[in-house]
């Protein structure tokens, strides 16, 4: 199963920057795990998203939040949504 995360930062960009490095290791961990597939600041930037690749959703989703620096440090909040792509979804799949 595929989810979108929606990352939308609680304090000031000047604060969650002093995390960015730490959440990106988190991210990178979770590339090396095949679960994420892609990430990215949103354009203006008062947040991210992220795709994500996992077998329990529920489950799942919570501990890739729960995990997060971002979250850790109180600099932002998730929106999990659990995706059923179905156009698409073989190119998903070999990402």
């Amino acid at each position: 199963m595929y989810a979108i995360a929606v990352i939308r930062y609680r304090k000031p960009l000047e604060e969650v920057l002093k995390v960015v490095d730490e959440h990106r290791a988190y991210l990178r961990d979770l590339k090396a795990r095949k679960i994420l597939v892609a990430s990215g600041p949103l354009e203006p930037r008062f947040g991210g998203a992220l795709l994500l690749r996992v077998e329990n959703a529920d489950a799942a989703l919570l501990a890739v939040r729960d995990g997060d620096p971002f979250v850790k440090h109180g600099m932002a909040q998730y929106e999990l949504l659990p995706w059923l792509p179905t156009i698409g979804l073989e190119d998903l799949d070999r990402a």
